[in-house]
């Protein structure tokens, strides 16, 4: 049994097109529990990236989320980026209330009323595109507006407003040393936006998913003015950027591997099983997101994390853990098993990631469907990608068909 040894200095500022981390590769081959310093926040931290172990840490409750409120973590931004009060960083059972009611936002009837409007949003982008006749951006025309739209017309927030709120939630996810001023500043601009808007719904509701969680019940429960106001922030940072980032990443695949793209086009039956493997498969960040704290000492792979220690783990590398994935460095399009974590895991599986799915389901199927002869219209090494966030993913995507 250790307790560790070296601490490895991690900048996670990796951003090779959708190359694996060979900083991530090595830790996780080598020292699959480490102890890892971040670009910012207090002291270290531990790092775990095996499947099983990954598993454990976000499952067992003597590892919480919520201890690490009021600490300055070891972080990737130079402001966290999350919430004092929001649902990531409770505990069960505080938590599986919160789920309990967001979760009834995204019951498989609600995607399901959900999937025209997607469409239709998803047909009038590509419309838009195809008036460019030769060149078009996928990222300006597809990628980048759609989860915006799709976030912002459950949440039924103005389209004035809607500009504004990406650069705030786009500003909160900069790594830049110097962006901490203007993060706080985003933060606090979110936080009094959506509190004056959860306040006009509760007062007035609709049929938008604010207003739904505004009047959901769990038996007496209902969410208060404050989660309620910190929930619609998190579900419109985490419900937009992030599927942009997805559909960029899994267009690029689709466009730089000829087997991806006819495999997509040809087995549409299999289109979720298919798009599950790239998820998989793609690294879709850097580094680690919110962590949680050992509240009692616990031993991992042999290596015991004391008591009040930091711990991180990373999704990327458990998708990629050998001892659960035959061939994990491979895009296998049959494999069916086991489950990837790209969306988390535990009490902190994303509430959000059906509305992803039917999202990335329906803009690579109907894509594919108006523009089956879609190439990129520049060489592959030519792509530029993010530098200066958390997220990977090509800053743009020109095609032709």
């Amino acid at each position: 049994m250790s307790t560790g040894s070296s601490v490895h200095n991690c900048p996670f500022d990796y951003a090779e097109a959708l190359e694996f981390d060979p900083v991530l590769r090595r830790l996780m081959t080598e020292e699959p529990v480490a102890r890892i310093r971040l670009p910012h926040g207090e002291g270290d931290a531990w790092l775990v990236t095996g499947y099983d172990d990954v598993r454990t840490v976000t499952t067992d409750r003597r590892f919480s989320r919520h201890a690490v409120v009021g600490r300055d973590f070891p972080r990737m931004t130079p402001e966290p980026i999350v919430q004092d009060e929001a649902i990531n960083v409770m505990d069960p059972p505080a938590s599986s209330r919160l789920r309990s009611l967001v979760s009834k936002g995204f019951a498989p009837d609600q995607i399901d009323r959900m999937r025209p409007r997607i469409r239709a949003a998803v047909n009038e982008l590509l419309d838009r595109m195809a008036e460019q006749r030769d060149v078009a951006d996928l990222m300006e025309h597809l990628a980048g507006p759609l989860p915006l739209i799709t976030i912002c017309e459950v949440l039924e927030i103005p389209a004035a407003d809607q500009g504004q709120l990406r650069a705030h939630a786009r500003t909160m996810m900069d790594i830049g040393i110097d962006n901490r001023a203007a993060a706080v500043q985003a933060k606090a601009d979110l936080r009094n936006y959506f509190t004056a808007l959860t306040a006009q719904r509760r007062a007035d509701p609709g049929e938008d998913l604010i207003s739904v969680l505004a009047t959901a019940r769990d038996g007496d429960e209902i969410l208060d003015d404050r989660e309620l106001a910190v929930m619609a922030m998190v579900l419109l940072i985490t419900g937009q950027d992030t599927t942009t980032y997805e559909l960029g990443n899994l267009s690029y695949t689709l466009l730089t591997r000829p087997e991806v793209h006819t495999a997509l086009r040809e087995r549409r039956e299999e289109l979720p099983q298919i798009i599950n493997e790239l998820l998989r498969f793609i690294p879709f960040r850097k580094g680690v997101g919110i962590p949680r704290v050992a509240t009692e000492d616990v031993e991992l792979s042999g290596v015991t994390i004391p008591a009040g220690d930091i711990v991180h783990v990373s999704y990327l590398t458990a998708n990629r853990d050998g001892r659960k994935f035959d061939r994990p460095d491979e895009l296998d399009l049959d494999r069916t098993s086991p489950p990837h974590m790209t969306f988390g895991w535990g009490a902190h599986h994303c509430l959000g990631a059906p509305l992803a799915q039917a999202e990335i389901e329906t803009a690579i199927g109907t894509l594919l469907d108006r523009f089956p002869g879609i190439a990129l219209a520049r060489p592959a090494e030519d792509i530029k990608w993010n530098t200066t966030s958390i997220w990977r993913y090509p800053l743009a995507l020109p095609v032709s068909w």
